[in-house]
């Protein structure tokens, strides 16, 4: 196969993975952010103690985790259906790939919030800070850090998803390594295909490793001080010394 056959092949694999692994990261952070945050709340000790509902959130995202991704496409494929009408193509294979990084992006931002210091945690509550306040104020912006990092490996794991759902006609890179580089023994095709997901997931972590750098760099997960200030009360302006004025 020459370059000029190559080209439109990768091209449009090399698309539909970035638009597979988008749109599942997407999904993953919104739906494993306040997840992983209520795993930390409802454990003992936890804001919103609750150990019922912690055992219980906690097997489930566990069962989810410890699920082979192969399989779990598998025994989505009615629940694909019902949501996407199809259970190939790209659209098919973002369901599958955003239920299996939910519950593994929500076990990571549990550990990047359990190293917020908790004594910021006290500082906000005698202030008069609620939960929520809390979590906005405290819990989200000092883990932040440790947040992109979770991030970042999430999407890397994400692209090693879809190159296994490219094996049951999802599309993307690993479509293209499957029915070209292996069925119709295309290594050269296929080697490229590699190279192209190296070098994707090296400007992947390096992005998400220098953001993670710079947002520490700047205090984010060791700068209390101006956050807590937008908690204090607004000093009492000078009163003026009658006598003196006289």
């Amino acid at each position: 196969m020459t370059w000029s056959e190559m080209q439109p092949l990768l091209s449009q694999a090399s698309w539909d993975t970035l638009y597979m692994v988008g749109w599942a990261t997407f999904i993953s952070v919104v739906g494993g952010l306040p997840l992983g945050i209520l795993l930390v709340l409802t454990d003992r000790g936890g804001l919103l103690q609750n150990v019922v509902a912690s055992k219980v959130i906690g097997q489930v995202v566990n069962i989810a985790r410890s699920m082979p991704f192969i399989i779990l496409m598998v025994a989505l494929m009615g629940f694909t259906r019902s949501l996407t009408g199809t259970t190939i193509g790209r659209e098919a294979a973002i369901v599958p790939l955003a239920v299996g990084a939910i519950p593994f992006f929500a076990r990571l931002v549990e550990t990047a919030v359990r190293e917020v210091d908790g004594g910021l945690v006290e500082a906000v509550q005698s202030m008069g800070g609620n939960t929520w306040t809390v979590v906005r104020k405290v819990l989200v912006p000092e883990s932040l850090p440790s947040l992109i990092s979770s991030t970042t490996t999430t999407i890397v794991a994400l692209i090693g998803y879809s190159a296994m759902a490219g094996t049951v006609g999802a599309g993307g890179l690993g479509d293209i390594a499957i029915r070209y580089g292996y069925q119709r023994f295309e290594t050269q095709l296929m080697w490229i295909t590699v190279a192209i997901l190296a070098v994707v997931i090296s400007l992947i972590q390096f992005a998400g490793d220098y953001a993670a750098r710079a947002l520490h760099g700047r205090g984010g997960h060791s700068g209390p001080a101006p956050r807590l200030r937008l908690l204090r009360p607004k000093p009492e302006p000078a009163r003026t010394d009658v006598s003196k004025a006289a």
